[in-house]
């Protein structure tokens, strides 16, 4: 008994991810015979939970006014990388942007708009339902109608090579039976969204103490299409780099992506006020969560991250809105509605990242940390504040909140994260390099399992690269597959 309907495809795509799903659908509006695998019960991925997709010149962008420029969009990203990145890839990617929106608007994906994160560019386009709806209202049941054969709790296991080194067919397993399967082929295309829920993995090539990082994404990204690309001679090539993204709460009796929409959380981790280390003393600008990769950066200077709050400035943020949002989850300027309950049914579990107190001296007694230390650092921020000069960091008068009005809390903080980056190196086809960069005939990567687009940090100034990377490279791998399944055929 065979796992799939047939025992030879011209493409399979290992991944049902952004990359993944585009990968498919593009196949198959080609003309390809394609199988899309995905190990998991369901299908999308980490990519059910992005916000929305970068673009330069695209239609929504002119018809809201937005003009920015791709050359100083490449420019500027390939500098935050320090050159790491690959300005052809760069390039390519940038100027095929504006059509990859169009092209997911034409399968019926729809947007609420253009915005920026932060302090970056407006270049993320926003789509109605989160990548949720795209993949499932939109790529696969398009992909289905066009005959793309879809398999949940399917792996891939091994690459297979003919005497020449292409590829030549895949191992599959089904994961409920463990039944195992060659499945015959002339190219794949690797999705499999990089390592980040690979704890051995993530300890050896990157260098984040995994201790404090907070995954928040699928739990399938375990490395599986890295580890088959090398283990037929790809390069190892760009890892490290995981996208880090600020202050996040942990609860070890809820799943990670609860907090995401959490206000307490957005309240906790996100917002640029005031930040202590293990020992009471303040450590940076806070205004860093501007740039939630920096954010993320700074954190890890310290062996710990609390965020102090007072009664006041819970009570401006419900009134006036938060200073900093989470995506779209928690909307930068939103109201805190929510936030006060939250807390207090925290405070009310006995929940271990929250501190509660009537004074500065009892909160640090809470929290064991120096209380003198502590008592200090909160009397020179709130001179700071007073005469709104930050005489240590700098930071912006704006955000030199002083912390004065009982009760005040404090929240322990790890790093959330929410992918990797980086494997395997391609080329600007995404065909898959090998050690002496000469291309593996007929093996793609796509998404995170590719190297190119970043370097030891990501680049939030440009909001929706990452998953903008996916959508397009996942085509582009497509687009080259085509060709070359074309240029071997034998007349």
């Amino acid at each position: 008994m065979s796992i799939t309907e047939q025992s030879a495809y011209d493409l399979v795509v290992v991944g049902t991810g952004a990359a993944g799903s585009a990968a498919a659908l593009e196949a198959a509006q080609k003309g390809l015979k394609v199988l899309l695998l995905e190990k998991g019960r369901s299908t999308g991925g980490s990519s059910n939970y992005t916000e929305g997709l970068f673009a330069i010149d695209s239609y929504l962008q002119k018809e809201q006014g937005i003009k920015v420029s791709g050359t100083e969009v490449l420019k500027e990203e390939v500098e935050y990388s320090k050159y790491k990145a690959d300005s052809r890839i760069w390039r390519k990617y940038i100027d095929t942007s504006a059509e990859t929106v169009k092209w997911l608007e034409d399968q019926g994906v729809e947007y609420e708009g253009v915005q920026a994160m932060g302090d970056g560019e407006a270049t993320w386009h926003i789509y109605k339902g989160m990548g949720d709806a795209v993949i499932h209202k939109a790529l696969q049941p398009k992909s289905e109608s066009l005959g793309v054969e879809v398999h949940t709790s399917t792996s891939a296991i091994e690459i297979k090579q003919d005497s020449n080194h292409a590829v030549s067919g895949i191992v599959i397993r089904n994961e409920a039976t463990d039944e195992e399967q060659v499945v015959d082929t002339q190219a794949i295309v690797l999705a499999t969204g990089g390592y980040l829920n690979n704890p051995e993995m993530m300890k050896n090539l990157t260098q984040y103490d995994t201790s404090r990082l907070v995954p928040v994404s699928s739990g399938k990204g375990t490395g599986d299409g890295l580890n088959m690309g090398w283990n037929i001679g790809a390069k190892h090539y760009g890892t490290g780099m995981a996208m880090l993204f600020g202050g996040y709460l942990r609860d070890p009796n809820e799943p990670p992506f609860k907090f995401i929409a959490s206000q307490m959380n957005t309240a906790a981790g996100q917002q640029p006020l005031l930040w202590v280390n293990e020992t009471g003393e303040r450590f940076v600008d806070e205004s860093v969560v501007y740039n939630f990769s920096y954010a993320g950066n700074a954190m890890y200077t310290q062996n710990k991250v609390y965020s102090i709050l007072d009664q006041g400035v819970l009570d401006k943020m419900a009134a006036d809105g938060n200073f900093m949002g989470l995506g779209v989850y928690v909307k930068r300027g939103q109201k805190m509605d929510k936030m006060q309950a939250e807390i207090d049914q925290a405070v009310a579990d006995n929940k271990a990242f929250i501190f509660k107190a009537d004074t500065i001296t009892e909160l640090a007694e809470k929290m064991n940390l120096p209380v003198e230390t502590l008592t200090n650092t909160v009397k020179t921020y709130n001179s700071y504040a007073e005469n709104g000069t930050d005489q240590d960091f700098g930071k912006d008068s704006e955000y030199l909140v002083p912390v004065n009005q009982g009760p005040y809390y404090a929240f322990e903080l790890q790093t959330g994260a929410f992918c990797t980056m980086g494997g395997l190196q391609v080329n600007t086809k995404n065909e898959v390099l090998d050690d002496a960069g000469q291309k593996i005939d007929g093996l793609y990567a796509a998404g995170n399992d590719a190297s190119g687009l970043a370097g030891d940090t990501y680049g939030p100034n440009m909001p929706g690269t990452c998953v903008g990377y996916a959508f397009y490279s996942g085509r582009n791998s497509s687009d080259n597959a085509a060709e070359y399944i074309k240029s071997t055929v034998k007349i």
